[in-house]
């Protein structure tokens, strides 16, 4: 009888000691959100974007053509406050050190093909990412007649079509190009994703009467696919990691979206 009751005191323990074990082990969290969700981490990125406005610099392939500098032109007029800066001859070592120098926050570089823009960087600073685009269907305000000049205000931003966690991604490293803007601004830029590829829309818009208004666009107008990420900066090309890149060779590539999560 003693030995009975000794061997069920012995198993009651250790079933105690088994569930309690398997509800400390299923209550335990981690603080920080891992690698899957760095938005809410402390290493976020843009965590302090919208604290102050951002400081872009626009720069160009080497030997770049003439409508490739009429392109950097006018995206220059796109982002406010953005500054223009002739490529010359330096390495894009010596440009990154000189951004960051400057308290500069993002870099873009354009690239050329046969005087057609095909390429887009946007090197977020001090840190990353960098975030690698393929232009195509590029429209410049050169090529309209008789446009006007372009409003340099603060525009709104709409972002359509990024619901899946690459397309948040990439939502972010483009809109905080933007700074905060004002309530009464005119202007507002689209990037409307389909089919992973964003269109990127410039219009002001007038109101009419308190019911309508009239939208207008300014230009420039193109579309932007993405096929790579890296967490470093431009110059850490070689060795920054890859957070992301499109396999287009792959069987079920074309079946495939990446930025939507329809």
């Amino acid at each position: 009888m003693l030995r009975r009751e000794a061997r069920l005191r012995r198993e009651y323990l250790y079933r105690k000691a088994r569930e309690e074990a398997l509800a400390l082990q299923g209550s335990l969290e981690f603080d920080d959100a891992g690698g899957e969700g760095v938005t809410n981490h402390v290493d976020d990125e843009y965590r302090w974007a919208g604290v102050e406005d951002p400081k872009v610099m626009i720069t160009t392939s080497r030997d770049p053509s003439s409508r490739l500098k009429m392109f950097a032109k006018e995206l220059k007029l796109v982002f406010p406050g953005a500054q223009r800066m002739n490529r010359g001859r330096h390495e894009v070592g010596a440009l990154v050190r000189a951004c960051k120098a400057n308290g500069v926050t993002d870099l873009l570089v354009v690239h050329e093909h046969r005087g057609t823009p095909v390429g887009f960087i946007v090197s977020h600073l001090p840190f990353g990412p960098t975030a690698y685009f393929t232009l195509c269907n590029v429209v410049m305000r050169h090529d309209i007649p008789d446009l006007g000049t372009m409003s340099e205000a603060k525009p709104h931003l709409i972002t359509h079509g990024f619901s899946s966690r690459l397309g948040k991604r990439v939502s972010d490293i483009l809109r905080y190009l933007f700074p905060v803007p004002k309530d009464d601004s005119h202007r507002v830029i689209t990037f409307a994703n389909q089919d992973d590829y964003i269109s990127f829309r410039h219009h002001v818009y007038r109101k009419t009467n308190h019911r309508n208004v009239e939208l207008t666009e300014v230009g420039p107008r193109f579309e932007l696919k993405l096929y790579m990420i890296r967490q470093g900066t431009l110059e850490q090309e070689a060795t920054a990691d890859v957070e992301w890149r499109w396999h287009p060779y792959t069987n079920t590539a074309h079946k495939r979206v990446f930025l939507s999560a329809e």
